[in-house]
């Protein structure tokens, strides 16, 4: 996407299935190079979650760059402390965690990151946020242009339902069934991440046996369940469970015994 922009842009990358972790983050910016940094909290295609945390203190040590952080797998699934953590930009999305359709952005930004922005000449137009900001400021919260009046509606509701839950009992539940599946994942095959990195809203298995993930699906289709192959290189080599939004720990549960039936395991 920056390229497409026309800004110059290095990408750095570990291997599927490894965090990118604070000090190879530190190696990269102690080059001076950089105004801003962008790092992937939750991967669904390894089923890595990164230490942004971690990563935060860091980039806190180089206050000309602005931490953006891309949530979109993680937000509303897991705690992110984006004042306490330094994350200058955080953007997230409502198909994912917050169990919502496609459709909608969400993102916080810090004033560091509005006055950085400021002194960029082209912006774009609908995904300014410079026009946006202040725009609402000055309207009231009114969009300069028609938004997605139905997904607010929506989102709207769910975050009814997220805080009468409570922010910490969701964040608890996520986590519990995480930990459901790595245990199951480790007793029939094998996780594909490092378990120190593995997400809280999806895990990614290693096909250690050998099955075929498409056939398991179809199979799983006429329960009326579904998983994710691999993606990519991982196609059939590895398969994806997720376990996110208003997903519970029975219905998990349920997932896996369908499965354990299937293979015969």
């Amino acid at each position: 996407m920056a390229v497409a922009n026309n800004v110059p842009v290095d990408l750095y990358e570990v291997n599927w299935g490894e965090a990118t972790i604070p000090e190879q983050v530190d190696e990269v910016l102690s080059t001076g190079k950089y105004d801003l940094i962008t790092v992937t909290h939750n991967e669904t295609s390894t089923g890595v979650m990164n230490p942004i945390s971690e990563i935060g203190k860091v980039v806190k040590r180089y206050p000309e760059v602005v931490f953006c952080v891309d949530a979109v797998s993680s937000a509303a699934g897991v705690k992110i402390e984006v004042d306490d953590w330094g994350i200058d930009i955080c953007i997230t999305s409502t198909q994912k965690a917050l169990a919502l359709p496609p459709g909608l952005a969400i993102c916080t930004f810090s004033q560091k990151a509005y006055e950085a922005a400021r002194e960029v000449k082209y912006r774009g137009f609908y995904l300014d946020l410079v026009r946006l900001y202040e725009y609402i400021q000055k309207k009231d919260y009114q969009y300069p242009s028609t938004p997605s009046l139905s997904h607010m509606f929506a989102l709207n509701y769910q975050l009814d339902k997220i805080f009468e839950e409570g922010l910490e009992n969701r964040f608890a539940r996520h986590e519990e069934m995480a930990k459901y599946v790595r245990a199951w994942a480790k007793k029939y095959f094998e996780l594909f991440p490092k378990e120190e990195y593995a997400s809280n809203t999806l895990t990614n298995i290693k096909n250690t046996t050998g099955i075929s993930v498409a056939d398991l699906n179809k199979r799983l289709a006429m329960r009326g369940y579904m998983i994710s192959n691999g993606y990519g290189k991982l196609k059939e080599q590895a398969f994806r469970i997720a376990h996110m939004g208003e997903m519970t720990l029975p219905q998990i549960k349920e997932l896996l015994v369908n499965i354990e039936d299937i293979l015969g395991l």
